[in-house]
Formats: structure tokens, sequence, C-alpha cells
């Protein structure tokens, strides 16, 4: 795999800041992102996930003890070592083995190189990165490369992976368009505080105890009928 260094810039006007977070983690922007439910659909189909409230109680598990806050602390990790131009390689590698599923492990790569693919129309050449990159590692390394600043691109980034869960599990539960807004606007100070605590972690923080979400994936796998690819 090829050394992961880049040239950060800074200076960047907020205002461009804010439209290239908007833009980059848009439901739009080429990455897959909606194809993917991390392993909600299985847990839909066994009755787990049944209702607002227990999609709720899921998802915060995932921020705080699960694989979206270590993809968070990945992030955080990923930023700064890019914002130093440092050589972030040797954490792409450790995102990518702290995938706890073949699914898992679809879902964060294929993302973070279509990410990579996409943001060439930013002037980032592909070459600069390594082959393969973890979805979380991708972002922050962007991100930090183009002057955004670390906490409000983690809670753009925390914003959008739960979007897209919420947006999927609207499709499975069935639930409604309302109560998944009201389901956002619930999380909106989890997500602040995620993302404050990750941004000031560092790879001594990872950790998963959501065994679960974990199995979820795992028989997901063989699940006969699915919407999703994880």
């Amino acid at each position: 795999m090829s050394t992961t260094i880049i040239t950060p810039m800074t200076d960047l006007d907020p205002n461009a800041a804010l439209l290239r977070l908007m833009t980059w983690l848009s439901p739009a922007f080429p990455v897959g992102a909606f194809s993917y439910s991390h392993g909600i659909e299985r847990a839909v189909h066994d009755g787990l996930i049944h209702d607002k409230t227990s999609l709720q109680n899921w998802l915060y598990d995932l921020m705080h003890h699960g694989s979206v806050w270590n993809d968070a602390v990945l992030f955080a990790a990923s930023w700064r070592a890019s914002d130093s131009g440092v050589d972030f390689q040797h954490i792409a590698e450790l995102g990518e083995a702290m995938a706890g599923s073949k699914e898992r492990h679809m879902e964060t790569m294929l993302q973070g190189n279509a990410f990579l693919h996409a943001i060439r129309h930013w002037g980032v050449k592909e070459s600069a990165f390594a082959d393969d990159m973890p979805y979380p590692v991708a972002v922050a390394a962007i991100a930090a490369s183009n002057g955004v600043s670390l906490k409000p691109a983690l809670a753009a980034f925390l914003h959008a992976v739960l979007s897209n869960l919420i947006q999927g599990a609207v499709r499975l539960i069935p639930l409604g368009q309302s109560h998944g807004v009201a389901l956002m606007a619930a999380m909106e100070m989890q997500i602040i505080t995620i993302a404050a605590q990750a941004a000031d972690s560092n790879l001594d923080d990872l950790g998963s105890a959501t065994i679960m979400s974990d199995i979820m994936a795992m028989q997901h796998e063989t699940q006969y009928s699915r919407v999703f690819r994880s």
C-alpha cells in the first residue's frame, strides 16, 4: 500500500469550509451510503428495532459504545495526522482491521474508496492516498487537507452517518418521515457531545461493546431477502 502523506492547506474561508462539508456529506455525494444499513436491516427483521424508541436506543449505543464511536476516534486521529502532514497509513490499516464482519468491511472500505474517487473534483489526486482507506479516515484526511476544522468536520460526519441510518430505518420499520426528523432533532446534542469527546480522544480510546450490532451485521450476510448491502 502507498504511503499516505498529504500537504494541508490553511486559511480556508469558513463559508467555503461549510459548503464543502455540506457537499461531501450530502446524500447525493456518490459514495453509495444509501445502500448500507449497518446491520439495522437484520435487527428490524429480528424485531430488535421496531419503533422510534428502539431505533434511538440502538443509535445511542453505536455512538457511545460501538462502531460509530470508533469511527469518530479514527476520524479525529486521521484529521490530526493529516493536518500535521504526518503519515497516517497505520490509522487506515487499523480502521480496516477493526471491521467486525465482511459486510462492515465492505461498507467502510467501499465508501472510503468512492469518497476518494469523487473528491478529485476539488483537485485532490487519488494517488496521494493508499489504495484502500476506511470511510472516516478518508473524510477526515480530506477535511484536514482542505483546512476544515476538526470539530465541525466530526459533527458533520456523525450527522451524515446517523441521518443515513435513520433514513434506512424509515423504509424498514416502517417509520414515518416526521418520526425520522424528530429523531434527528433528538440526537442533535448527542452528536455534539460525541464530536467533542472524539476530538479529544486518541487511538487508545478505541473499543466496542455493541455485540448485538456486530452479530446482526454478520447474520445479515446470509439473510435471504434484503434491501441493503449491509
